[in-house]
């Protein structure tokens, strides 16, 4: 049996800095009640150490429960303008750990919409990046996440176009060629992240190679359902789990190369737990 992994897997910088700065508020005990504005990743083992630890999540529509002095962590996916002027009015001490991939979408978002550009976003409509990025256009951005939804735009005198950081390449430039047809003046950016693109290379090539691929990561995280999607475009036998607990006999008894990749919110210890158990339920040590 061989047990390969990706190249590429795991927490990125913006998700690794993002838990960093959360358990450094914890450890200075300054007795200050800590929020996240939303899960600050999709990594149910996280959260559950966090909230033991103090650190509460905590959504938008619940924001006038937080008093003046109380912490708001703002995750790595970022929040709107508005947001962030409602916090300052409150008097909440915000730590901004809003990943600087998004940062830049945001930037390119605000400058091209008050200089008269129509933004258009290529992403999930209903992810919390794009929702945030949205509110750097006062909400007005045009929101499109396939061909079908680009050939709906209406005709635009000149607009800007940006990606959703995890968004698969193919994905952008498929869309884009169709938004080229719908805007007479476009000027388009490419902010899919280095790291989410590397991620998915790695994972696209490894899942060629091996008989069953494990995709690890929060059932709810973006970036780890693109995952799964690429590999299983090359291995049929790919499974998308969050921990070691899922795994089974059944999964992996008839299978010798043994591929392993894993999302942005995935830490390494829930990695090395997967691949344990793979070697337990195979009867071996098994090779790397």
């Amino acid at each position: 049996m061989k047990i390969l992994i990706a190249e590429y897997a795991g927490f990125c910088f913006g998700v690794k800095r993002a838990i960093e700065t959360a358990y450094q508020e914890i450890e200075k005990g300054d007795g200050k009640k800590i929020y996240t504005l939303g899960e600050i990743i999709h990594n149910p083992q996280v959260i559950s150490d966090l909230s033991k630890k103090g650190v509460n999540v905590i959504e938008e529509e619940e924001l006038d429960k937080l008093t003046e002095g109380d912490k708001l962590i703002i995750r790595s996916h970022g929040v709107s303008k508005k947001l962030y002027d409602f916090l300052a009015k409150k008097g909440i001490e915000v730590i901004d750990v809003t990943c600087p991939f998004v940062k830049k979408v945001q930037n390119i978002v605000y400058e091209y919409y008050h200089k008269g550009y129509s933004i258009i976003i290529v992403g999930d409509r209903n992810h919390p990046e794009v929702i945030g990025v949205n509110g750097w256009c006062d909400d007005t951005a045009y929101v499109v996440n396939s061909i079908e939804e680009a050939y709906e735009l209406p005709q635009l005198e000149k607009a800007c176009a940006v990606a959703q950081t995890t968004l698969i390449e193919k994905h952008w430039k498929d869309i884009l060629e169709v938004i080229k047809l719908k805007v007479k003046d476009l000027i388009f950016f490419n902010t899919i992240c280095d790291a989410t693109q590397k991620r998915q290379d790695a994972a696209d090539e490894l899942s060629k190679k091996v008989d069953v691929m494990f995709v690890i990561g929060g059932k709810h995280s973006s970036n780890t359902q693109k995952l799964k999607k690429i590999c299983e475009k090359n291995c049929k036998n790919t499974f998308h789990i969050e921990d070691a607990e899922e795994l089974t006999l059944e999964m992996v008894k008839d299978h010798e190369i043994i591929g392993v990749t894993a999302g942005a919110s995935t830490p390494d210890y829930v990695i090395e737990d997967v691949i344990e158990k793979i070697r337990f339920l195979k009867g071996e040590d098994g090779n790397e």
